[in-house]
């Protein structure tokens, strides 16, 4: 514990935000020929933004996943806006930045530049108090139960299942592919995953908005009546709200719809309630606007009577859902747990299907692994 944090909160009171420092890493994608696939994306490499705020000799950190175009918008846009503030209160700080880029816009990179520093200051206030940043939070929960992710479609058939059937094999009783860039490929592919991981564990789908209204309807019934699917995640593009709600409506009644990672201001999350073009909703801590925003969205999907779950990032998102109350599940996405357990030590394993944050490590418990972390650089400097 640093001197800051035995001072507790009389000494809080009185810190200061010192200095913000941003970083950037690139780390390859693992998968065949360097490149991984959904449903109307391909990819070879996953970049991290990293931001650091410092105040009394203690550093919070809190980070997202997008272009390294999300660095340079923190370092122009909201780093010169928290320096000098106080320590206290994380959301005020979230508010002022929400409206001092309403002009060089919210959404997209302004909502993850804002989330990854939402999350720094609220890391950073539960390490100067002393505290895992679930004790510092509401939370309903000591855990958040999990579902591998990741089965992209440009898996062969034998990696496919090893990764499906590796996650069941640890406890983890569901686990989701990635579907819908040919569609003709995928009755093979569910056959394949169910042989592999048997009649019980639950199958979820991710179509990433590949399909029109009435394929998506067709293969909604399909994948619910002959494997069981129970989950079918943007079957069309997140911005048809109309697409959803007929999906919803006229789907199978056991297939859940499902969407909300790209949700990235309170108004999404609303039009994707109001009326309801989901059975669960999806929110992700590094896009929506951090820490603060997913205990609004929680007070959301909660007055609704709806489910909330985590998109990916399961190092933070662990310690964040465990305040949302109407809690589904986390996303324990294949290429986020390997840059995490890359670039920091501290990160968690599934115990029993479920994270559970370490309530002995203050904050979110990571820190930074620099040695291994610079070969990845692509903006910033190394500490000192």
């Amino acid at each position: 514990m640093t001197g800051a944090a035995s001072a507790g909160a009389a000494g809080l009171e009185e810190c200061r935000i010192d200095a913000v420092d941003v970083h950037a890493f690139e780390v390859p994608t693992d998968g065949p020929d360097g490149r991984e696939q959904d449903g109307t994306l391909e990819w070879e490499a996953t970049t991290m933004v990293l931001v650091r705020v410092h105040a009394a000799g203690t550093t919070g950190i809190g980070y997202t996943y997008g272009d390294v175009s999300v660095a340079s918008f923190v370092v122009s846009q909201l780093a010169p806006l928290i320096e000098a503030e106080h320590v206290t209160a994380p959301p005020l700080l979230w508010h002022r930045m929400g409206t001092a880029i309403r002009n060089a816009g919210r959404p997209g990179v302004g909502a993850m530049a804002r989330s990854a520093v939402d999350v720094a200051l609220w890391d950073l206030k539960a390490r100067l108090l002393g505290l895992p940043l679930i004790r510092l939070l509401p939370a309903y929960h000591d855990r958040v139960p999990v579902y591998g992710s990741g089965g992209f479609t440009n898996y062969p058939l034998d990696r496919l299942t090893e990764q499906l059937a590796g996650w069941v094999g640890q406890g983890i009783p569901r686990v989701k592919l990635k579907t819908s860039r040919d569609p003709g490929r995928d009755p093979k592919r569910l056959t394949a995953v169910r042989r592999a991981i048997g009649d019980e564990p639950e199958i979820l789908t991710d179509a990433n908005g590949a399909l029109e209204r009435k394929e998506a309807l067709y293969w909604a019934r399909r994948f619910h009546d002959e494997w069981d699917v129970r989950w079918l995640e943007e079957p069309v593009s997140s911005a048809d709200l109309e697409g959803l709600r007929m999906l919803r409506d006229r789907g199978p009644e056991r297939l859940e719809i499902a969407a909300g990672e790209y949700a990235f201001t309170t108004r999404d999350f609303v039009g994707l309630l109001e009326p309801p073009a989901v059975d669960c909703l999806q929110a992700d801590v590094t896009r929506c606007g951090g820490v603060t925003a997913v205990l609004e969205v929680a007070g959301l999907a909660a007055a609704r009577h709806l489910d909330l779950s985590a998109h990916c990032a399961p190092a933070l998102s662990a310690h964040v859902f465990c305040a949302v109350r109407r809690l589904r599940h986390l996303e324990y996405f294949h290429d986020h747990v390997r840059v995490e357990r890359l670039l920091f030590d501290g990160t968690l394993a599934p115990e029993g299907g479920a994270l559970r944050p370490d309530p002995g490590r203050p904050g979110l418990g990571l820190e930074v692994k620099w040695a291994d972390a610079e070969p990845y650089r692509v903006y910033g400097a190394r500490p000192a």
